[in-house]
């Protein structure tokens, strides 16, 4: 039977101080947003709207709604920042954020979370449709309540459940445009759900002790990195079928097909050279940023491969 503590965080870890205190500056409030995680998800946004409109596309609209849809995940990162303010002290890779460090105070961050979220929100509603408004809120709940809250803390079952989440953003733009959750929107959603898990587990992997000193029971903490392993294979050979079903019904062409598929199946070969990697770290570092190369190029594909009207 499992160890139910040996994820928590060592009593060393769990006692370190915060860093010296510093002022904040404009950068502290751009950092806390997570842009890295923001360039990404604005292209699956772009990628969605895009694949509705079918190259009739309505620019002014779509701006908005990449303006609302990005403020409603930099507010769910904002939340994400303030609610593991005290766990992140406890992890070399987030103890010098803005929060830990004293840069920020926790009322200044949670303000701006619901600012940005009230406005994100107010925009997504007002000039994408309710649907897109409706589909805000969910990917903002499951990341900050169920994600944040509730499964970082408690499941290995997190990073799963948290790529609903993940998933929302070219949906968001997807029904912007079409007003309602059809084929197209339930692929993109899978799309971004596949992708999620094999992609986090990879940095896990590479993190599993920071994360164990941290306190979070996520998979490779829990589990261990084989049976990690493992579980990465089946996200992966689904994820196959995205590209296959979006030719299929007419959403995208060959051109995306084709290379796309290429695509999937390396990414799968890459996960399955794992199991015998002798070089762990090197190995969930090459497959770490393979998933971030792949999410990008396969939304430039499908977006330049988008069936016209």
């Amino acid at each position: 039977m499992d160890n139910p503590l040996r994820y928590q965080a060592s009593s060393d870890s769990a006692t370190r101080s915060a860093p010296p205190m510093k002022s904040g500056t404009w950068k502290d409030f751009i950092h806390i947003t997570k842009p890295g995680i923001l360039r990404t998800n604005l292209i699956a946004v772009f990628g969605g709207f895009w694949l509705a409109s079918q190259w009739d596309v309505n620019y002014g609209k779509m701006l908005l709604t990449l303006l609302g849809t990005v403020l409603i995940m930099a507010s769910s990162c904002v939340f994400n920042n303030y609610f593991d303010r005290e766990l992140d002290l406890k992890m070399e890779r987030t103890r010098n954020r803005s929060l830990p460090t004293g840069r920020l105070t926790p009322k200044v961050v949670l303000s701006y979370a619901i600012i940005l979220g009230v406005i994100g929100l107010s925009v997504l509603f007002s000039f994408s449709g309710v649907l897109a408004g409706l589909c805000g809120i969910f990917g903002m709940f499951v990341y900050v309540i169920m994600y944040t809250l509730w499964l970082k803390r408690s499941s290995t079952w997190s990073t799963s459940i948290g790529g609903l989440s993940g998933a929302m953003p070219p949906v968001i733009g997807y029904v912007a445009v079409t007003g309602r959750m059809d084929l197209g929107a339930w692929l993109l959603l899978a799309m971004l759900f596949l992708w999620q898990p094999p992609h986090f587990w990879a940095l896990a992997i590479r993190r599993v002790e920071d994360y164990r000193a941290g306190g979070f029971p996520l998979l490779p903490v829990v589990k261990g990195i084989e049976r990690t392993k493992i579980q990465m294979v089946p996200y992966l050979v689904l994820q196959i079928f995205v590209p296959v079903l979006m030719y299929a019904y007419g959403y995208a062409g060959i051109f995306y097909l084709t290379v796309s598929l290429i695509l999937s199946v390396l990414w799968l070969y890459y996960a399955l050279k794992g199991f015998r990697a002798q070089n762990t770290d090197a190995w969930a570092k090459k497959v770490f940023l393979y998933s971030i190369n792949y999410l990008s190029l396969s939304f430039i594909l499908m977006i330049l491969d988008t069936v016209h009207k």
